[in-house]
């Protein structure tokens, strides 16, 4: 019989300790330390991911380097996940309570059993019975989609060696737990244990693994960061509560790009995928309203236009206000710096507002000329006309930096209509004309306020 060890593990960032600590010499969490036994051999696989030892092999003996995709059924996943599921990966999707994990991932297994064959979904918080309802609602009635609820890490890998199905669905990792460990459900040990253990039996028999996830309050995945690094791909469901609609976002992805997105709206019969982000971004922009700016921004491979308002009244306090959703703070700040420095625009006695609108967070400097032309058109109460797109990068100095994918960015509007585009003189002396669109470049800020005021 293997020996028991008893360690002190922080639950916030899974460092083990000797003895109990006060606060984590690691993360610099206070009182997160708890006490956990395990066996040295608990559940530890003797060898790699086949089941047998392992031995060096030259780069050119390896086979199979071109992993075969199957569809999900699911269009926007497919397009997150890199062009569809491969066999043998393993799927972390992170997101808030009732944000629809659950309903993605039922809706997604009801699709993968058409292409994958048997689907098994584990749910350790939900009991068939409001497994069954949830697919009455949705409309699914599936003869290869198979339900247990279970929370014991043995009892799971035995309902997989019974059933054999192509694809696991676990709702959610935190609920699993080994008999094999002393720790309490959603400790560390048990998250990690359960993790590797799901991890090695899709390697080992070439089943897709979705791994649904809790996240704490700073929106983090909970449990040990190890998690996100032994599984192949992290998403996170993002959306708030106001919105009807959801978006799928790739951080970590081995088998694609860490980049690209997928939109769905929430309805009362699940989730609907949405084919064009762009209409649904911009389809209720007020008309000759200032501050009021349309951006094109590049998620992944995909060109996404949305409207960007700006707000600027005067300040009542001695200090103004700088409020931001949607964009980063400190980039907006900078940016309003270079308008007050470069552009001669005074905005130190007036409170400033940004908002993208829908609920999209944009992070790329690909926004920075529509920030600044929604921040003048509210200060000089100036409409920007309704059929103008803004793209561009600007510079501490006040001049407009090229933008990457330009010419993707202008097709983009161009087929929703747009007439006219505002973008770094770089990048538009390089594109080819492009039917009903004009373009035209600016290189510094008094060039652009020349062109929009």
């Amino acid at each position: 019989m293997a020996k028991l060890h008893t360690t002190y593990t922080c639950q916030k960032c899974g460092y083990a300790s000797p003895k109990w600590l006060g606060r984590c010499t690691d993360c610099g969490g206070w009182n997160t330390f708890v006490e956990e036994r395990t066996q040295g051999s608990a559940g530890r696989s003797k060898g790699g991911f086949s089941g047998e030892a392992s031995r060096p092999v030259a780069v050119s003996e390896i086979t199979g380097a071109n992993e075969a995709r199957f569809s999900s059924g699911m269009s926007e996943l497919d397009r997150v996940l890199g062009g569809g599921t491969v066999a043998g990966s393993v799927v972390l999707i992170g997101g808030d309570p009732g944000i629809g994990k659950s309903t993605l991932m039922i809706q997604a297994s009801h699709a993968l059993s058409g292409n994958a064959g048997k689907v098994l979904y584990v749910s350790g918080e939900e009991s068939p019975r409001q497994i069954k309802m949830r697919c009455q609602r949705l409309g699914i009635d599936s003869e290869s989609l198979f339900i247990m609820a279970e929370t014991s890490l043995e009892g799971i890998m035995q309902g997989l060696k019974e059933i054999k199905p192509g694809a696991i669905v676990v709702d959610s990792i935190q609920t699993v737990f080994s008999q094999e460990l002393d720790s309490a459900p959603g400790s560390v040990s048990q998250v990690r244990e359960a993790g590797s253990r799901i991890t090695m039996h899709a390697k080992q028999a070439g089943v897709t693994a979705f791994l649904i996830g809790h996240v704490t309050k700073d929106g983090a995945i909970a449990g040990p960061r190890v998690l996100e690094h032994m599984v192949d791909t992290v998403l996170y469901f993002e959306g708030g509560k106001g919105h009807s609609y959801r978006i799928l976002r790739a951080v970590k992805n081995r088998f694609g790009s860490s980049n690209e997105i997928g939109v769905f709206e929430m309805r009362e019969e699940g989730l609907r995928e949405v084919a064009n982000p762009s209409e649904l971004f911009l389809a209720e922009r007020p008309a000759d309203a200032t501050g009021s700016v349309v951006v094109a921004s590049m998620e992944g491979t995909r060109p996404i236009l949305v409207e960007l308002q700006a707000l600027i009244s005067p300040t009542t306090f001695g200090t103004p206000r700088r409020a931001t959703i949607g964009v980063d703070h400190n980039r907006v700040s900078l940016l309003l710096a270079v308008l007050e420095k470069r552009a001669g625009l005074h905005l130190m006695g007036h409170d400033v507002f940004v908002n993208i609108v829908g609920g999209l967070r944009l992070d790329e400097p690909a926004t920075d000329l529509g920030i600044v032309a929604a921040v003048a058109s509210s200060f000089l109460d100036v409409p920007i006309p309704a059929d103008t797109v803004v793209l561009g990068e600007v510079g501490l100095a006040g001049e407009v930096r090229a933008v990457s994918q330009a010419e993707a960015r202008v097709r983009e509007a161009a087929k929703l209509g747009f007439k006219r585009c505002v973008l770094p003189a770089r990048s538009g002396d390089k594109l080819p004309k492009v039917k009903g669109m004009e373009l035209v470049t600016v290189d510094t800020l008094q060039r652009l306020r020349e062109v929009l005021f």
